[in-house]
This record gives structure tokens, sequence and C-alpha cells, in this order.
């Protein structure tokens, strides 16, 4: 089997939740066998031709295509147009290859320019299908800035998602989403993601209780509710609350709070030193105002972790009472009693197992990619 893999870049040459979901994709169908044109591009220092993130054995069958993403001006749109630009170099890439692929599957607006000309009859291929992670542009939004951005991307997500062959989807208010801006319920395929077996724990670390210890995982971007999350450890601060909390992301100078409490580590790109950390922690908080099925939640409960987190995107799939806690995004107060229910808490253990049980049963990259697999063969 052949596939095209059309993506806006693949970690760790670009960063992010999406990115992270395009490699995994790459290794487990090579892994699998799968021949992979690999569509991406480059925004890191390591060098993309080498693929030295893979195994000899998936290099094997990953083709690797890179492109370089367009530059503009900075003007309302120009991520829209620079991600049209994107999509037509993609095209341009694999056009003369259509007829060799079994299945197309491309990542948010990277396949937009091969979508529009199949469906208005100018090429013939095998069915696309397009994945736009947690339809984040209608989701909640933090601040006027974002609900201009969204409403910028609404109307072209919505075209390429009705225009598409196949909608891939991580379940839960995502399918929902997407059943509501028009695409047939018969073309949307649930999948979650997962984490590789290596990164799951075998069980849960000890650790000292004297005190809970928290962490965050991810950019300083204002969806992510780093502005809420700071002001309620300010207010646990301020009330002598007993707690360390981490941040492990690129979090600006101004953003950072003075105290002993708070450590910041800075970007990470190793997995194992971020394994590493995590495993040192005793619950992650995500307090995002929109989501996918965030990666950083998968890695945590591999690590062994309770999850607090806002009830967004796809995110009940993963956390619930008997692992966590799932409150409102924007919601401080819930936000904070939930951190002082850890704080006070004699007794993290059984959350802390069921993490690390529904990451070794459900949502592991061994499974998900048959899944994947399966619905790319037409199973």
């Amino acid at each position: 089997m052949r596939i095209a893999l059309i993506t806006d870049g693949i970690a760790p040459y670009v960063l992010g939740g999406m990115q992270k979901h395009s490699f995994y994709l790459a290794k487990y169908f090579s892994k699998n066998k799968i021949h992979v044109d690999l569509v991406h591009y480059n925004d890191s220092q390591y060098d993309i031709n080498a693929l030295e993130f893979f195994t000899e054995e998936e290099r094997a069958y990953i083709h690797p295509i890179v492109l370089k993403f367009p530059i503009s001006a900075k003007f309302p749109g120009h991520y829209v147009y620079k991600s049209y630009k994107y999509s037509c170099l993609a095209f341009d890439a694999i056009k003369d290859k259509l007829n060799t692929y079994d299945f197309i599957y491309t990542k948010g607006f990277a396949g937009w320019k091969l979508i529009s000309e199949k469906y208005k009859g100018n090429v013939s291929c095998c069915k696309i299908g397009v994945k736009f992670h947690g339809y984040e542009m209608f989701q909640i939004a933090p601040e006027t800035k974002a609900k201009l951005q969204q409403f910028i991307l609404r109307s072209f997500v919505k075209k390429i998602s009705q225009q598409a062959d196949v909608v891939f989807s991580y379940g839960g208010k995502i399918t929902d989403i997407i059943k509501s801006i028009g695409v047939n319920p018969k073309h949307i395929v649930e999948i979650p993601s997962g984490v590789e077996k290596e990164f799951i724990g075998n069980s849960i670390a000890s650790h000292n209780e004297a005190y809970r210890k928290f962490v965050f995982l991810g950019r300083a971007e204002r969806r992510k509710g780093i502005i809420e999350l700071n002001e309620v450890l300010q207010k646990l601060i301020a009330q002598k609350q007993n707690f360390k909390f981490e941040f492990i992301g690129p979090i600006p100078d101004s953003m950072k709070i003075k105290h002993d409490s708070i450590i910041y580590h800075g970007e990470i790109r190793d997995p194992q030193k971020i394994k590493s950390l995590l495993s040192q922690n005793d619950v992650l908080v995500c307090p995002s105002w929109s989501e996918g099925f965030p990666n950083v939640i998968l890695e945590a409960m591999a690590s062994g972790l309770a999850i607090i987190a806002t009830n967004v995107g796809a995110i009940a799939a993963m956390v619930s009472d008997k692992n966590g806690w799932l409150i409102e995004p924007a919601n401080k107060e819930q936000l904070e009693t939930s951190l002082i229910d850890v704080i006070n808490s004699k007794d993290l253990t059984s959350k802390k197992e069921q993490s690390l049980k529904l990451v070794q049963t459900t949502f592991n990259w061994d499974i998900i990619a048959k899944k994947n697999i399966d619905a790319i063969s037409g199973k």
C-alpha cells in the first residue's frame, strides 16, 4: 500500500500537537510496511533530510517531500493565505503521482488545493481524508482577537471538510462540531490519538507526600489558559498553600511568577527528558479554552499522572472523575477548587493508576495505528 501524508510539518521539525500526531502517523504507517510519501517542512535546526527520528527500517518506507512554508507580510487572514499557498506547493509536488496512491491523508489546510481540485472534477484520485484536529475555530475563544481569527478560518474549514471524502475526528464534542458544519455523518471516522508503548510506564512513581506537584506542558498560547492558571496560582501562594508547580515549554518572562513554588524548565524537545520530568509530578493541569485530543494529557497519563483539564474537544474521552477533574473552560473557581482538592488529598493513587491503565489498554499507538490502517483500507 502507498499513501500520501500531506502535513503542515511533523514533530520535532515543527512543534505542536498536530505535528506530533503527523509524526506518529508516518512512523506507524511505515512500521506496518506502508509506503508513505511524506510532505512536510522544517522549522528547526535539525537536518530534515536525515529523518533521524525514525529508525532505519521506518525510513525505508518513508519518502520525504520537503517544501518551504510561504512567507508574507502580516495582514488579516495572512495565515490562511500562506496556508493556501502551501497547499498549492503540496499539490504541485504530488499531482503527477496521484494514480499511485491508495489513500491520501491531509492535515489541516495542507490538502486544501488537492481536495478542491478533486471536488471540482479537475483531478481523479483515490479517497482523500482530512483532519483538522480540534476544530478549535468553532470552539470558545478567549478574546476578541481570537474570535476574529476564528471567524476568518471557519468558512474555509467548513468548505474543505464538506468537500473531503473522509473527515477524521477524535470523537466527543469534535464529532458534534463536524456534524454541525454540514459534513455527512457517513464520512466521519472517529479515531483517538495515542502514545508509543515505549513511552508508557509500568507503574506509577512514588513521591514525597509533604506536598503535591503539578505540571503544565505547552506553549504560552492564549487559548491554553495560562492567564487564568497564573491568577489561581497567585491566590494559592497568597493562601500559603503547600505545593510545587512546574512549567515545561517556552513561557515568556512577562508571564512567569517569581516564587519558590514555581519552576520553569523552558522549551524541551527531547521526549525522554519530558517523560522524566512528567514522572516526577502528581497532576498535569490543562486549563485550555479549546483543544482537540491533547498529546500532553496522553503523555502525562502514560507517566502515571492524574489530570485536571477543561471539558473541551475530546478531552472527556480521556479524563473523568476516575482519573482526574473535568472543569469548564475559563472557570477559575473550578480550577482553584480542583487544585486545592489535590493539595489536600491524602491519596491520589487510584486516579494515577487509572490514567496509566487507560493509556495501556486504549490509547497506545499500536492500537491507534491499526484503527487508522483499517480506516484507510476501507475496512
